[in-house]
């Protein structure tokens, strides 16, 4: 089945509920990054946490969720749309030791000290940013933590990485989902406690069971109340944005000093795609007509 993202309102108790697949879009993610098991698990993670904040985004804007951490991964970025549309990158994709199962997991991969901040688009020209220490070491922890402290909101977060077998193959990254639980400002608070603790509990084994079916029925068999009304739906993917114009763009901000130097130097400019990986050239002729350009649009 496809990726997709389905949002739910539990209209009894207003208890508002997301939940995403992410499979194809973080094993695709770890195919243009060349990831190791650590990095590309942690990647996963990170790209269906970036699908559940956009979700809570008005129309028509972003979301950028950033971890720094003193371990070998050093940090991972990804931004995210409210149409769907993830990027991100590690900043080390070649981790692969984790430690064992339990609290511990994923230190040797994030170290002992780190932050998550998370940079919303307020619209109208307008950002707003805030960040928590990393504590739990555990993204789902931390996020849970992130929306206690900044946005002083009860949530419930989870995130699953499973391996699927198929021919004899591990898959690493075999069934890969989310979800968030979240009270709406009248929302039931004991009902809120009481499906959380449940999903605790049921969440992982339902992805086993029923992730392959999609994301709706993912929620239903998760959520089985009468009351839940799915209000969206629409597919997610991994799709970066890049071109060689925009590089062009960037190389016409740099200014005709700084071009004609590149020029001289080099015979060319170079670029790389932090998320996509995507290698771009722009030859010596191009650069001229760039100069060229800006010495007419200047006269």
């Amino acid at each position: 089945m496809a990726d997709e993202l389905v949002s739910g309102l539990l209209k009894e108790t207003d208890l508002r509920v997301v939940l995403v697949t992410t499979s194809e879009l973080v094993r695709k993610a770890r195919e243009l990054h060349r990831s190791a098991t650590a990095s590309a698990s942690l990647m996963a993670q990170g790209l269906t946490a970036g699908a559940l904040l956009a979700s809570l985004q008005k129309s028509d804007s972003r979301v950028n969720l950033q971890l720094e951490c003193d371990g070998p991964l050093r940090g991972l970025f990804v931004d995210a749309d409210t149409a769907g549309v993830l990027r991100g990158y590690a900043k080390n994709p070649l981790v692969t030791h984790v430690g064992s199962e339990g609290e511990y997991h994923w230190r040797p991969a994030l170290g002992n000290k780190g932050f998550l901040s998370v940079l919303r688009d307020l619209g109208g020209g307008e950002y707003y940013r805030s960040a928590v220490e990393l504590e739990s070491f555990d993204l789902a922890g931390d996020l849970e933590r992130y929306f206690t402290i900044s946005d002083q909101l009860p949530t419930r977060v989870y995130l699953t990485v499973l391996p699927t077998q198929a021919n004899g193959t591990e898959e690493p990254l075999g069934l890969v989902a989310g979800m968030l639980l979240q009270p709406l400002p009248n929302g039931d608070q004991d009902a809120f406690r009481a499906l959380g603790d449940r999903l605790t509990r049921d969440f992982e084994p339902a992805v086993r069971a029923h992730a392959g079916q999609g994301a709706t029925a993912l929620l239903k068999s998760l959520v089985s109340q009468p009351d839940l009304e799915v209000m969206s739906r629409y597919p997610v993917s991994f799709t970066c944005s890049c071109s060689k114009d925009r590089v062009k763009r960037a190389l016409l901000s740099m200014g005709r000093a700084e071009l004609e130097d590149i020029l001289a130097k080099e015979g060319q400019a170079e670029a790389d795609c932090h998320f996509c990986t995507t290698h771009y050239v722009v030859t010596g002729e191009e650069i001229r007509e760039i100069l060229a350009g800006m010495a007419q649009a200047s006269s």
